[in-house]
């Protein structure tokens, strides 16, 4: 529930600094949230693990949206995006460098004794539980590849 007082507490300010950006992206992030609640059909709160699966989902879905933007040359409409993903970033934990999340990896490889790429979707399944909201699977997926290739 604190990331829900937190994003609220944001909103109030960014109404007040009138920040059409930051309101966009803040008001996204809220109605994830709702939706989520109501779709689990409890009035429960949401645990950290899933509120920070939303805040990610949301980032990623603002940044595929700037690529494809920039891919058709609209920087124009990119730049919001960016901007919005750089507001709802802001509530994610730090992220991981590549070396600290290859680090996690090699452990992981090492705990498990996995050998090759078989055992891949084993490490990946530890590997992003364990670093959930700290780095993308996408880099992730990448550095996992790479080590057990």
């Amino acid at each position: 529930m604190s990331l829900q007082k937190d994003v609220m507490s944001a909103l109030k300010e960014a109404m007040k600094a009138k920040d059409q950006t930051a309101l966009t992206a803040l008001r996204a992030v809220k109605s994830a949230i709702l939706l989520a609640q109501t779709e689990s059909g409890a009035k429960e709160d949401l645990t950290e693990e899933q509120e920070l699966k939303i805040l990610q989902k949301q980032v990623k879905q603002r940044k595929d949206s700037a690529a494809v933007y920039i891919e058709q040359g609209r920087e124009d409409l990119a730049a919001p995006e960016l901007a919005e993903a750089d507001v709802i970033a802001q509530f994610l934990p730090e992220a991981l460098t590549e070396e600290e999340i290859e680090k996690v990896v090699v452990m992981t490889i090492d705990k498990i004794g996995a050998e090759g790429m078989k055992d891949m979707g084993k490490v990946m399944g530890i590997v992003s539980k364990e670093l959930a909201g700290q780095a993308d699977g996408k880099t992730i997926s990448n550095i996992v590849r790479h080590k057990l290739s």
